[in-house]
């Protein structure tokens, strides 16, 4: 279900990075400031790549590296804004998926402990009774004894051994 969706939200993402792109390809054209930001952006960033490749590669890294012409630049830099635009939303959506998930776990572990605790609780009451029964049992019992009732009620049958002996129990 996840991933679907995903992948929708991918696709939305770079259908509106498409119109964004071309957006600030306008407003390079319409502002020079603006123009020459984006220019000097992409300067860097074509120095600094260049420099890394160099170096993955095991090229010399001292030598100048040439400036890209204006339109190159601006191309480059609306496409690096428009990625790290990408970039920005895959991550946000990343973040919101880690924190929903957590706080579902959250919620989760907090169902658990509390019928943990239901259960300690209800498994105290029943120890309580328990002790209860055991007070009253002992109470019975001495009960029974002090009045010598522990000959004429039993508590546990025993066999019978003639059918007299259960007549004089009876009477």
């Amino acid at each position: 279900m996840v991933l679907p969706l995903m992948k929708l939200g991918t696709l939305l993402v770079k259908t509106v990075s498409k119109p964004l792109a071309s957006q600030l390809k306008h407003q390079a054209k319409v502002h020079p400031k603006f123009r020459q930001s984006i220019i000097n952006f992409a300067q860097r960033n074509h120095r600094i790549t260049t420099q890394m490749q160099r170096r993955i590669y095991g090229h010399a890294t001292d030598v100048e590296i040439r400036p890209l012409d204006e339109e190159k630049a601006v191309q480059a830099a609306v496409d690096l804004i428009g990625e790290l635009f990408l970039f920005g939303v895959g991550g946000a959506v990343v973040v919101f998926e880690v924190q929903r998930g957590s706080r579902s776990e959250a919620r989760k572990e907090e169902a658990r402990k509390q019928e943990l605790e239901e259960l300690r609780l209800k498994d105290e009451a029943l120890e309580k009774q328990v002790a209860d029964l055991k007070i009253k049992l002992e109470e019975l019992e001495q009960l029974a004894k002090a009045r010598g009732l522990s000959g004429t009620i039993q508590l546990k049958p025993q066999p019978s051994t003639t059918s007299s002996g259960a007549a004089a129990k009876s009477s």
